[in-house]
């Protein structure tokens, strides 16, 4: 026997088709107009850029400079088209199941996700403050840690071992994960370099990136730490305390406040010393007390072990992989595949195809956890 419907899915069903004759509205009351105009086309929005950036930014262009040529879009700016497809990507979606700090995280903590929203919050913020183009620094933040496999970090030392010179999850997101999007050069530049150990990048915006992403999780790390007990506040250095304050809310302000002022002062992307001195103590105390406690290094080599085993388990059973991931080159296809999986995801695949015993995997991962 059917159950009856709820007056709540009722309703929704009373809005399948809009209201209203001629023009469709989204409210039986709408009301807002901003009255008939010209549509601002693409070519209108790069010449409001050409009147309203600082002739050091990044100007889109048509198309944009693309590995593969396009036909531009009625509309969107190239690097509007970059932001959408990252934003429509299963990469970007997968983000969600994804280590920031801690595997298999609560409710409350940080995902690769929020944490690419957060960077773009950040670098967005920075580049209107200092003139350059916002929407390509936004499709850069969005999409610079698509690389990352499950686990964190820690997967990148899985998959070193297997890849030639190395993995990297800056390269590896623009060259493999979002390949397919063909996304503009300079939006894979950003991606590719936004790490402070890469070559820079060639652009400002991709600059601005770099900043925001280490401004993002020294801030966010230190919160979600002080929410698991992990530190306290009390335990801050002295010089984060003064220059940055304790919350979240102050330090992100205090440092992309500097980058901005430090940006308009000096011409150059950067920050001043003694911001970069309590940026950095910040960063410092994150490595000592959260990224390098022994809870977390056992989480890691954990992952380690378990990725690398996916891994070799993949090459010697590649019928076990999805056909697109059975490639000429079965090794970049297996890592591939293991690296695009979310937390969950692995960690039920080395229980399933490689019989581990969830008591040996990280806390709070594992069937029933």
């Amino acid at each position: 026997m059917n159950e009856p419907l709820l007056p709540r899915t009722k309703l929704w069903a009373t809005t399948m088709h809009g209201h209203g004759d001629g023009v469709i509205t989204a409210h039986a009351t709408s009301h807002a107009a901003v009255g008939p105009r010209p549509q601002r086309l693409r070519e209108e929005r790069e010449e409001l850029e050409r009147a309203t950036l600082v002739e050091e930014a990044t100007f889109a262009v048509g198309a944009g400079n693309r590995a593969i040529s396009e036909e531009p879009d009625e509309f969107r700016t190239c690097f509007e088209r970059d932001r959408d497809r990252i934003v429509h990507s299963a990469a970007f979606r997968r983000l969600a199941g994804k280590t920031q700090v801690v595997v298999y995280p609560t409710d409350h903590q940080r995902t690769r996700l929020t944490h690419a929203v957060e960077v773009a919050q950040a670098a967005v913020a920075m580049a209107r403050g200092i003139g350059v183009n916002v929407t390509l620094a936004d499709a850069i933040a969005l999409g610079h840690d698509c690389g990352h496999g499950p686990g964190g970090h820690a997967s990148e030392d899985a998959f070193d071992q297997f890849i030639d010179g190395g993995y990297d999850h800056g390269p590896w997101g623009a060259d493999v994960v979002l390949g397919s999007l063909n996304l503009t050069l300079e939006t894979l530049d950003g991606i590719r370099n936004h790490s402070w150990s890469r070559p820079a990048p060639s652009t400002p915006e991709g600059e601005i990136v770099s900043w925001a992403d280490r401004i993002a999780y020294c801030a966010h790390d230190l919160e979600d730490a002080v929410y698991a007990g992990i530190v306290t506040l009390d335990d801050l250095p002295d010089v984060v305390r003064d220059v940055a304050g304790t919350s979240r809310r102050q330090q992100l302000a205090t440092f992309i406040n500097a980058v901005i002022d430090t940006t308009a002062r000096t011409g150059q992307i950067g920050m001043d010393p003694q911001t970069a001195e309590a940026l950095g103590e910040l960063r410092r105390f994150n490595y000592e007390r959260i990224y390098t406690r022994p809870e977390s290094v056992q989480q890691s080599t954990t992952v380690v072990k378990v990725l690398t085993a996916l891994v070799e388990y993949y090459l010697g059973h590649p019928d076990a992989m999805p056909g697109e991931y059975r490639l000429d080159d079965l090794v970049h296809g297996a890592v591939t595949y293991v690296g695009g999986m979310t937390d969950r995801f692995a960690f039920e695949q080395a229980q399933t195809l490689l019989g581990w015993d969830p008591k040996r995997l990280p806390k709070g991962i594992g069937r029933g956890a």
